[in-house]
């Protein structure tokens, strides 16, 4: 059987990097094909070969046997081919039916766009998705998980031949993960191929029916998922083994009560707003608290609550000292450093370089005579490069051009450079290769094993419960439970945050 797609010695070559080398690939209908990699390793630089996004150097793209030069994204989208990027695409000021058809709007006889066509046709497409949302509703109100989940309905309105998914679950809750595999596997028993990406193995093993791995920028390997062990798997894709993905964890937590939270609640919401009231917790020094809860619970609500860029009322008391934080700077002088869930957005200057970025909450250390020190401010750029293991050939590299798991450790690095008394970290290994989260989680132990407290924000549950010393369980704007380290189950805080 002839492949529905297949690539041949696709190379492709950027300023002081050459992103893929002789890279081959082949899909075929009805095929879910995994590729893998650690973050950097081409993914992504492939995928926007094939919509058109980037031009390869050299190389050859069949598809359905005839060779195609795909030019743009349109011509990628006639030929069959559509992708859901790892990075969110949607509009905020849109609402759901808009950006599903956005610039492809149903017009009437008139002329006009036929709003009742596209709300009604927006409905299935929704419920496919198992997802109960109002058409006309504002993207810019809905979660980052459910945003995702709108990217997904886009791609699947093009009734597209081919569907790629750059970690299409990164930010799903397991739910919402479990509905988008079980869609994965119903499109391709209609015949449709589907490339996914994911650093998650669970997933990998689940979906895959043949997996390629890239690892710096080459194929290193491609067969059946039935010839593919986890242990070999990991083997391929970071040249080393992984005996424990969470290392071994030692709580270091002590009895100084570095925050405590009292009664934090809205200082305004709306009938259709989450609710958070009455939200209590104390934070130890040396201490990481995972907070679980499913996308909506008001997890990351909460956290903005803290740092001052969500209004709130309630009582904030740091090392002791009553504190009051209208606003993240007065966060920030208080200690406070927060890596946010969407670095895109909110994490990063994605036009501006690594350097920049990492000096932003800290420019002032290196100013003299208000004249930056360039010099002193490269110098530690790098120190924190090498120590997270940032791949990037020069802290002058724009942002934009590194892979999303790099952009994320750079989010990291600009935080820990300030030195906080608190850290906290929303979804931190979101889009982070399985090399890189081992690196993350042994980065945040050694943290709190210097005295740092940590709040770990995350959907990722193993995560949650192999690296925090204890577990608080978040539903519907409020804590419902918690639990001590080793003193839960997967299945007692899962039935928590959904009971």
């Amino acid at each position: 059987m002839e492949p529905f797609l297949e690539m041949q010695g696709i190379s492709k070559s950027f300023p002081g990097v050459k992103a893929l080398d002789r890279v081959d690939l082949s899909l075929y209908r009805g095929e879910v094909h995994v590729l893998a990699g650690e973050n950097g390793a081409g993914k992504s630089t492939l995928m926007k070969v094939i919509t058109g996004v980037y031009r390869s150097d050299q190389g050859i793209i069949r598809v359905e046997g005839k060779e195609a030069v795909i030019r743009d994204p349109i011509h990628a989208r006639a030929l069959g081919i559509s992708i859901i990027y790892q990075e969110l695409t949607v509009v905020d000021n849109l609402s759901i039916a808009e950006n599903i058809f956005l610039a492809r709007e149903p017009l009437s006889a008139t002329g006009l766009i036929d709003f009742r066509k596209m709300n009604a046709d927006t409905l299935k497409i929704l419920a496919e998705l198992e997802m109960k949302l109002d058409p006309s509703t504002s993207v810019g109100a809905l979660s980052v998980g459910h945003k995702q989940m709108i990217e997904i309905a886009r791609a699947i309105s093009y009734r597209s031949q081919i569907i790629i998914m750059d970690e299409p679950t990164a930010s799903l809750s397991d739910h919402e993960a479990q509905v988008l595999l079980g869609l994965v596997k119903r499109l391709a028993a209609q015949n449709i191929g589907i490339i996914y990406i994911s650093h998650k193995l669970e997933e990998i093993f689940r979906i895959a029916d043949r997996i390629t791995v890239l690892r710096d920028g080459e194929t290193v390997d491609s067969r059946l998922i039935g010839d593919m062990t986890r242990e070999l798997l990991v083997r391929k894709m970071v040249q080393r083994d992984l005996t424990g993905l969470f290392g071994e964890h030692e709580t270091h937590a002590t009895s100084e009560v570095m925050m405590s939270v009292k009664n934090l609640r809205q200082r305004k919401s709306s009938s259709r707003s989450l609710k958070i009231n009455g939200v209590d917790f104390e934070l130890h020094k040396g201490e990481i608290v995972g907070f679980f809860g499913l996308v909506g619970a008001g997890r990351t609500e909460v956290m903005e609550m803290i740092f001052g860029s969500r209004p709130s009322l309630g009582e904030i008391t740091i090392a002791g000292k009553l504190v009051k934080i209208g606003n993240p700077s007065d966060a920030i002088r208080a200690g406070l450093g927060f890596v946010t869930e969407d670095r895109k957005t909110q994490g990063l200057v994605l036009g501006m370089s690594v350097r920049e970025n990492f000096s932003l909450t800290h420019l002032v250390d290196y100013c003299r005579l208000n004249f930056v020190d360039r010099r002193q401010e490269r110098a530690r750029c790098l120190d924190y490069i090498r120590a997270l293991a940032i791949k990037t050939p020069t802290p002058e590299q724009k942002v934009v051009y590194l892979s999303g798991g790099n952009q994320q450790k750079v989010a990291i690095a600009k935080w820990l450079a300030r030195k906080p008394r608190i850290l906290i970290v929303d979804e931190p290994t979101r889009g982070i290769d399985i090399g890189a989260k081992s690196e993350v989680y042994s980065l945040l132990n050694g943290l709190a094993k210097e005295g740092l407290a940590i709040i770990l924000v995350s959907s990722d549950l193993p995560e949650v419960l192999a690296i925090s010393d204890r577990i608080i369980v978040f539903k519907e704007g409020r804590i419902v439970d918690g639990f001590n380290r080793g003193a839960a189950t997967q299945e007692d805080v899962m039935h928590a945050a959904t009971a």
